[in-house]
């Protein structure tokens, strides 16, 4: 359980980044926009780079490709988790005009909107979590090519 108290902490700060983001859109009536949630992903990104950074300043050598993305996964899915509880809970208690709002269409022709609202969000969220993380291991991992001897030095 130790190895996953970086990652859920920094799973919790990246929420609560989320959170404030989706919060200050909606100070200016702007979080009916989807076009604004495409940030999410930069907030989420930012979160599982540092948290494998940081994973990886911790553990030094035992760090491995599987660490680490275990590191950047459980970061995300935490985020993810704590968000769409939130915006469950924003949408059905803090403001319940909010679906209504953000596409009058989809509530009118679908029953359970809600479900798949929130559904979406989550599913948002583990993948694009899942995809960031496999493409910040890339610059996390260490690399298996043999090292090259210095052509130069042996030369003179």
């Amino acid at each position: 359980m130790k190895q996953f108290a970086l990652p859920i902490r920094f799973g919790i700060a990246t929420s609560g980044c989320l959170i404030a983001y989706f919060l200050i859109l909606a100070l200016f009536n702007l979080h009916t926009n989807v076009f604004y949630s495409l940030f999410n992903g930069v907030i989420t990104g930012f979160g599982i780079y540092e948290s494998i950074k940081y994973y990886k300043l911790e553990v030094q050598k035992g760090f491995d490709y599987g660490k680490g993305f275990t590191a950047g996964l459980v970061t995300g899915f935490v985020a993810t988790l704590v968000f769409t509880l939130f915006f469950a809970l924003y949408a059905t208690e803090i403001n319940a005009a909010f679906l209504q709002e953000l596409t009058t269409v989809w509530f009118n022709d679908f029953k359970s909107f809600e479900g798949i609202v929130f559904f979406t969000v989550a599913i948002m969220g583990f993948a694009t979590s899942l995809v960031l993380t496999l493409s910040f291991m890339q610059l996390f991992k260490t690399s298996n090519n043999p090292v090259k001897k210095q052509v130069s030095s042996e030369l003179h």
